[in-house]
C-alpha cells in the first residue's frame, strides 16, 4: 500500500517552492564538497557579536585524548558584568554530521542567549567520513568538560549548562547526555533536541511516507549515516553514542525538549525518544508542528508555524532556569 505523507503548512509550501527543483532532500558524498564550500560561506556573513550585542571569540582547547584541539566560539554578553554567573547554552550545528562549522544555525541561539542572559559556546567537531564515529561525540563531550571546568573564567555557572542542536547537533546532544551520564561527566541541565538525527536504521512510518520530500529525506539519512558508521549503519551492532535510539537505558538523563515537523522524516524517532524518555522517568516535553519538514523554521521564519516553534523553544529554556 503507499503510504501517503502528511501535507505541508501552505506558508512553508510555499517557501519550498521558492527554493526550485534544486533543493532536493537529498544528499550523496560527492555532494558534500560543494555544500561544505556553501556553508561556509553562509557561516561568515554571521556577525556572532549581534553588532556588538555580544563578546565572541574564538577558543583553541583540548580536543579529545590523542585528537587535535577543538575550536570553540564563545558569545558572552556585552555590557556592565551582571550579577552572578551566568547559563550556558551549549551549541551542537547541524549539518547531517558530514557538513557545517561551529557558526552554523546559531542565529537561534544568540536570540535565546540575548533574551536569557546567556552565554553561547558553540563546538566545532570533525566530521564524517573523514572522522567516523566516535570522532564527533568524543569532541562534543571534550567541548562539554573544556565549558564546565572554566565556567568560573567565562562568568558561567557549570550547573546550567544546556545542550541544545538541531538536525545532527540534535542526535549529538541526546548522545552527549547519554556519555556524560554513563562517565560521570559534567550533567547538562537539559537538552534542547530540535528534529533531531536520533536512529541509523531509517525505517520509520515516517521516513518511508516523506521519501523524496521537503529538505531531507531518508535517502539523505543513509548517505549520513554511512559516512559515520560506515558498513555498520544500520546493522545489530550501531553504539548509542553514536545513533541515540539505539540506546536500551534512558533512565537518568536531563530534561529534555524535543520538537519536530509532522511531515518530516525524523518525525517518527523523535516521537518514540520522548515516549521512552517518559517510560525511563524522565522529563520531556514534545511538540509536532503541523505541516512542518526538516528545518521549516530556518527556511520560512515568519510563517505561523515558525513562530510558534519559536516560541515555545524559547518558553522551555525560560521554566527550564
Amino acid at each position: 500500500m503507499t503510504e501517503v505523507p502528511p501535507p505541508f503548512d501552505p506558508e512553508l509550501a510555499a517557501a519550498l517552492e521558492q527554493l526550485g527543483p534544486d533543493a532536493g532532500p537529498g544528499l550523496s558524498l560527492e555532494d558534500i564538497p560543494a555544500r561544505r564550500a556553501a556553508g561556509r560561506e553562509l557561516a561568515a556573513a554571521l556577525d556572532p557579536t549581534r553588532s556588538g550585542a555580544f563578546d565572541a571569540a574564538e577558543r583553541r582547547v583540548p580536543g579529545p585524548p590523542g585528537a587535535p584541539d577543538l575550536s570553540l566560539l564563545v558569545c558572552r554578553p556585552a555590557g556592565p558584568p551582571v550579577p552572578g554567573p551566568l547559563p550556558v547554552l551549549y551549541h551542537v550545528h547541524g549539518g547531517g554530521l558530514v557538513l557545517g562549522t561551529n557558526r552554523a544555525g546559531l542565529e537561534e541561539p544568540l536570540t535565546w542567549a540575548a533574551e536569557l542572559g546567556a552565554v553561547v559556546v558553540s563546538v566545532e567537531y570533525r566530521l564524517a567520513p573523514e572522522h567516523p564515529h566516535p570522532a564527533p561525540v568524543e569532541d562534543v563531550y571534550a567541548g562539554l568538560l573544556w565549558t564546565a571546568g572554566h565556567a568560573a573564567e567565562l562568568g558561567a555557572d557549570p550547573a546550567r549548562i544546556v545542550a541544545v542542536g538541531a538536525s545532527a547537533g540534535g542526535g549529538l546532544c541526546a548522545a552527549l547526555a547519554l556519555l556524560a551520564r554513563d562517565r560521570g561527566g559534567p550533567r547538562p541541565a537539559g537538552q534542547l533536541l530540535m528534529s533531531p538525527m536520533l536512529d541509523d536504521r531509517g525505517d520509520s512510518p515516517s521516513a518511508r511516507q516523506l521519501a523524496g520530500l521537503g529538505t531531507w529525506d531518508r535517502s539523505a539519512g543513509a548517505t549520513a549515516w554511512r559516512a559515520l558508521l560506515g558498513e555498520r549503519a544500520g546493522g545489530p551492532d550501531v553504539s548509542p553514542y553514536a545513533a541515540p535510539a539505539r540506546a536500551r537505558d534512558l533512565s537518568g538523563l536531563p530534561p529534555a525538549f524535543l520538537d519536530v515537523g509532522s511531515a518530516e522524516t525524523f518525525r517518527d524517532e523523535t516521537v518514540a525518544y520522548a515516549s521512552r524518555l517518559w517510560a525511563a522517568g524522565g522529563v520531556a516535553e514534545l511538540h509536532v508542528w503541523p505541516g512542518g519538514y526538516h528545518g521549516f523554521d530556518a527556511l520560512a521564519p515568519d510563517a505561523a508555524v515558525s513562530r510558534s516553534a519559536r516560541a515555545a523553544r524559547l518558553d522551555w529554556l525560560r521554566r527550564l532556569r
